[in-house]
């Protein structure tokens, strides 16, 4: 079963991915991963691939350990990994709640990682990893200072990555957009 996964799939840069790659090529199945089920259901009108749906918050540990399991059960052929669920909160370090600051760092790097390791084990040669990174990765951000870091270690986990899949066959892109208008 050749598949792609897309997570962050319910709005934004995800949703207008999973668009394109049902627009480029055949796949069994698109699996879209995010927390909000009725709006990756509405994107799923929008596809012509068959849909399924992973009601997934990828700062939990359990849900994480779901989606693993899944794969290690249906064992699909992972054509395309599209990682674009990402999480930022404006403020200074002293307006930025812990809390939040951990969120952006599980969500933006840890989950990101994750998914990439589980989903390596079932794509062949030829697959595509893909990660959402951020023109903010480039540059040190006052007042956005835990997201651009978190978008900087995206690029350089991408950068790494790609070398170490090369002999595989497998590709690993890093795209870093500037500012785009999303639910964001």
């Amino acid at each position: 079963m050749n598949i792609a996964i897309i997570t962050g799939a319910s709005s934004g840069i995800g949703k207008e991915f999973a668009i394109q790659l049902d627009k480029k090529e055949q796949f069994d199945e698109i699996w879209l991963v995010a927390r909000r089920v009725a709006k990756m259901e509405e994107l799923g009108n929008l596809l012509a691939a068959k849909i399924r749906v992973l009601p997934l918050d990828l700062t939990k540990d359990e849900d994480i350990e779901k989606f693993s399991y899944i794969l290690e059960e249906e064992k699909p052929n992972v054509r395309y990994l599209v990682n674009s669920s990402g999480y930022g909160k404006f403020g200074s370090y002293e307006e930025v709640s812990l809390k939040d600051s951990a969120q952006m760092i599980d969500l933006n790097c840890k989950s990101l990682v994750l998914f990439t390791l589980h989903s390596i084990k079932y794509m062949e040669k030829g697959a595509h990893i893909i990660n959402m990174g951020s023109a903010s990765s480039f540059f040190p951000l006052p007042n956005f200072n835990v997201y651009a870091s978190t978008k900087a270690f995206v690029v350089h986990y991408s950068h790494a990555l790609y070398e170490e899949l090369k002999p595989k066959g497998i590709t690993v892109t890093v795209v870093s957009p500037g500012w785009v208008r999303t639910e964001f």
